[in-house]
């Protein structure tokens, strides 16, 4: 696919492409020179003091405000609804200039059942809300079932799913199958945007993480997401620049934009910031934006 591919369809979104083998069987990881990137990366790239603040109200921008809770309430997802309208306080809005910014977290992601409380609670807000899906976050309940929970949130209002696909597939290398999962969930959602999380800290090695990825992105996801949140190992650096890389390929052979979300673990400021230093770094500044970029990190809200 050529440079005129590339120039018409950026901006389009991603309408999955044919399954290519060949171009997963290319794909080789090199965890030394991975390992390298990013602690070159970690020496260089800091914020000067007077830009931390308005990096880290990017950062607010990009969350996914999140309630994933066995105890979860109508109450408690209007109350984060409620946080993700105002997610900052208005008198430090005011200390740091930014009285006039229309600040929102990027969106407001729920189970199933929590999605018409939420739909309701952000009503004029254009905030969209998430919900996670397909036996999220095992994803082992019957592909049936787990179609007809895409529909169903989609059906209630979600404008974003947020996937988890069969691990099984990825530590088998069973590629097609990967394939026909992630484009069958994607031809459920829809209109909505379908965001993949791949549990990287399951799939066993950078090669498998970076093959996996590969195959999501040519089965049309619009996002691809580093984990649950609830595996023992979740977003890392290293990880997020084998799937950044791979965005990256991906759009040079298609020309289409995918977006990046690392989940788990991104619990402080200086976390935060290191992984907008990274995206930017290695993608540049157009993927710093809630379409191509959202964090899991609704801790740094408190």
């Amino acid at each position: 696919m050529g440079a005129e591919i590339h120039h018409l369809a950026t901006n389009q979104r991603n309408p999955g492409v044919d399954f290519h083998p060949e171009w997963v069987e290319s794909i080789r990881v090199n965890r030394s020179a991975v390992e390298r990137r990013i602690a070159t990366l970690a020496k260089r790239r800091t914020v000067k003091k007077e830009w931390q603040a308005a990096w880290l109200l990017k950062a607010v921008s990009l969350i996914d405000l999140t309630t994933l809770s066995g105890d979860d309430t109508p109450g408690r997802v209007r109350r984060l609804c409620a946080k993700a309208r105002q997610p900052v306080r208005a008198d430090l809005l005011e200390a740091l200039g930014m009285q006039d910014a229309r600040l929102t977290t990027a969106a407001v992601c729920v189970y199933h059942e929590m999605v018409p409380v939420a739909v309701e609670a952000l009503k004029g807000s254009g905030i969209p809300v998430a919900a996670v899906s397909t036996g999220f976050p095992a994803g082992l309940s019957p592909f049936e079932t787990r179609l007809a929970e895409i529909r169903a949130s989609v059906a209630a209002g979600a404008d974003e799913i947020d996937i988890v696909i069969s691990r099984r597939h990825v530590l088998q290398a069973n590629w097609r199958a990967l394939y026909d999962e992630v484009a069958a969930f994607r031809e459920a959602c829809g209109e909505a945007h379908l965001k993949t999380i791949l549990a990287t800290g399951q799939l066993g090695s950078m090669t498998k993480i970076a093959k996996a990825s590969m195959i999501c992105m040519m089965a049309g996801a619009d996002f691809i997401k580093t984990s649950t949140g609830m595996e023992k190992t979740n977003a890392t650096q290293e990880v997020s620049l084998i799937m950044l890389r791979m965005i990256r390929e991906y759009l040079r052979q298609t020309g289409y934009r995918i977006g990046f979300k690392p989940a788990g673990g991104i619990s402080s400021a200086k976390t935060a910031l290191q992984y907008l230093a990274l995206v930017k770094e290695e993608m540049g500044n157009a993927w710093l934006s809630p379409h191509l970029l959202r964090f899991g990190a609704s801790s740094l809200l408190g």
